[in-house]
């Protein structure tokens, strides 16, 4: 999402409690090494911005990492999106803003690993499919140990997954205690806009008729609106054959429209979208809701709390005449009915 301008208390207000963020940025060894150097150098003159977005990310986990403990965050963010990221830190801290840089990637980081849990927690079978689309520099498969009876397939670029690959390989060497949490990791190169993807899919090893959960993090508002309807549309799709559960943001329309936006598709109202195509049940949450904060949003004046108390529709904000730029964090699911469920299941 794009940088938000920070909001700085009055004067005669108390400064803020930071979280427990490093002042010193710690660069781990592996980043130093050749091969590593080239693959990030590579990163930086080759990849476009979407690509690069992944990256950012995974430095937004590496620096928040008193919350999120990712064991490869660092190594995938590269020592170039860990400098800038950090950089805008410290600016906060001598600032005193009200929202530190990097909080709404930490608090969409810890919804969708309590979410991912709580869907699979939620299937009648333990065996099930996780399916991460736009999978970037996400290493969940070797952090969350709710994965470990669950195939998980990741989606992406060819050139994403093979340097995420050769990234792994380096960790893998440099350090004996680096495991892999899930049971299986398959990954896919596909494009998402490709009318055939889903096929693809399949032909990698993905089973339509078992549980899925569908983790949409950070792409939607990537795509077109004929593009991101057609993902949406497929994965709905599958609630008539199995267990289903997607988990995405959606950007409202202020946050997609800014001036030189790279985002596209965009939702205000995702509870009533998403019904539409075919769940069943759906779940909308803000950053700064109880399921969305995680105690790292503690000042009351911050940006996304004053967002709270105006109404959705506010598209601009009446403090400060600003576009009100939302994220949308969004559970929805899905089953066959009874009947259904039965025949696809059981072998008479």
């Amino acid at each position: 999402m794009s940088e938000i301008e920070k909001q700085k208390p009055e004067e005669e207000e108390s400064s803020t409690t930071w979280p427990d963020i490093e002042e010193e940025l710690v660069i781990p060894e592996v980043l130093h090494s050749e091969g590593v150097k080239k693959l990030h150098m590579s990163i930086q003159s080759e990849w476009d911005y979407l690509q690069k977005s992944a990256c950012q990310t995974a430095a937004g986990r590496a620096l928040w990492k008193h919350v999120i403990h990712d064991p490869l965050a660092h190594l995938f963010a590269g020592e170039t999106h860990l400098r800038n990221l950090h950089t805008k830190i410290q600016t906060d801290r001598l600032n005193n803003a009200r929202e530190i840089s990097g909080v709404i990637l930490a608090v969409r980081t810890l919804w969708f690993d309590t979410r991912i849990q709580a869907a699979l927690e939620s299937f009648e079978s333990d065996a099930a499919q996780v399916v991460l689309l736009g999978a970037g520099m996400d290493a969940r498969s070797y952090r969350l140990n709710c994965l470990n009876k669950s195939d998980v397939f990741e989606v992406d670029f060819q050139d994403v997954l093979e340097t995420k690959a050769s990234l792994v390989q380096a960790a893998v060497n440099s350090r004996d205690d680096l495991r892999m949490t899930a049971k299986s990791l398959v990954r896919v190169a596909i494009d998402i806009r490709d009318n055939d993807w889903f096929e693809q899919l399949k032909k990698s090893g993905f089973l339509p008729e078992i549980n899925t959960v569908w983790v949409l993090e950070g792409i939607l508002y990537y795509l077109s609106h004929t593009e991101a309807m057609q993902v949406l549309k497929l994965i709905a799709d599958k609630c008539g054959l199995t267990s289903t559960v997607l988990l995405a943001d959606f950007m409202n329309k202020p946050s997609a429209t800014l001036p030189n936006s790279v985002f596209h598709f965009y939702s205000d109202w995702p509870e009533q979208l998403l019904p539409s195509l075919g769940f069943s049940h759906v779940k909308l949450s803000q950053i700064g809701d109880p399921d969305a904060n995680f105690g790292l949003l503690h000042d009351p004046r911050n940006l996304f709390n004053k967002l709270l108390r105006l109404p959705r529709t506010a598209q601009i904000h009446p403090d400060d005449g600003k576009p009100c730029c939302r994220l949308y964090l969004v559970e929805a699911s899905g089953s066959p009915p009874q009947d259904n469920f039965l025949e696809n299941h059981v072998s008479l």
